[in-house]
This record gives structure tokens, C-alpha cells and sequence, in this order.
């Protein structure tokens, strides 16, 4: 009997594939499984359609999933942490914590998809990656700050000049 596997079948072959196989083998086992289907010139034709309609559809998330990694490696992601002496952190830069800030950048992605290939333990930039699709990979600029250097900025003459002016 003839069958047109649907799924890739280690035993028989790969998806697509029209295979000559017993009987038995096709009716217990194959076609209740979901595995096969009978090789009529109709489901050939169907699942051709499928496969393509399928291939469409891949090419398209592909291409925006490249658009979106093209955002995402021009864009820079802060993180401000407190630190100890030294320039260390407390603690480590989790992707949770850069999933928040993607977040309110108005990036829609995964936590799981971003990767860290060393921990972050201290002040500096670091480049994360952000799985996006099957193929696309984007490179993500992340700079941990001082949350402290922030609140504090050091004083300016210009600013000084107008903190008097106020006070008069």
C-alpha cells in the first residue's frame, strides 16, 4: 500500500514522502497515529498546498522577525543596579530584568528567548543575544549604571549659577 507520510517518520522516511509499506503496517499502526495518510492523488495535492501555504507563512515570520532584530541591535537597553566598592553589583543582571525594560521600550518578547553568555556582575556594556525566530538572532547592546551616579549628578558651575539665582 501506498502512503503519503505527513510527519518525519525515522523508520520510513520524511514528511512529504510517498512510501510503499504492508498493509497492516499502514491501517494498525501509520494512518491511526496520524503519522500517514492513504497516497490518493487528492491528499497529495492537498498536503502540497499546505506545505506551501506553510512555507509562506515561515518566510514572512522570518522576515519579521529580522525586522524587529534590525531595531533591536541599534537600540541600547540601561540597566541601573545598585553596586558595592569597586564598580560590582548586587547580585547579577538576570533577563527578566532586560525583559522589563524591552517591555517599555515596546518590544513583545519572551524572556526565555534572551540569553546571557556570561553573567553580568558588574558596571560596564555587555552584549546579550535575543532569539527571535528559528534563524534570527539579534545582538543587544546592555549598559548596567550605577542607580546612585544617576540620583547624584555632579554639580555643574551651570547648575550652581541657577541654584543661587533661585535662592535670591
Amino acid at each position: 500500500m501506498k502512503v503519503l507520510l505527513k510527519k518525519d517518520f525515522d523508520l520510513i522516511g520524511s514528511a512529504g514522502d510517498i512510501k510503499e509499506v504492508k498493509d497492516g503496517y499502514a491501517r494498525n499502526y501509520l494512518i491511526p497515529q496520524g503519522i500517514a495518510t492513504f497516497a490518493s492523488p487528492s491528499s497529495i495535492k492537498s498536503f502540497e498546498e499546505v506545505r506551501r501555504q506553510q512555507g509562506r507563512k515561515i518566510l514572512r515570520e522570518t522576515n519579521d522577525a529580522k525586522i524587529i532584530a534590525s531595531r533591536i541591535e541599534t537600540d541600547l537597553v540601561i540597566i541601573k543596579v545598585k553596586t558595592a566598592d569597586e564598580g560590582k553589583i548586587y547580585g547579577s543582571v538576570t533577563p527578566t530584568m532586560i525583559h522589563e525594560v524591552l517591555v517599555q521600550k515596546g518590544y513583545n518578547i519572551d524572556k526565555k528567548k534572551i540569553s546571557i553568555p556570561e553573567h553580568i556582575k558588574s558596571l560596564g556594556e555587555f552584549v546579550v543575544d535575543v532569539k527571535l525566530y528559528t534563524d534570527v538572532v539579534a545582538k543587544l547592546k546592555v549598559n548596567v549604571e550605577d542607580e546612585e551616579a544617576t540620583l547624584e549628578e555632579p554639580k555643574t558651575e551651570e547648575t550652581e549659577a541657577s541654584e543661587e539665582g533661585k535662592s535670591e
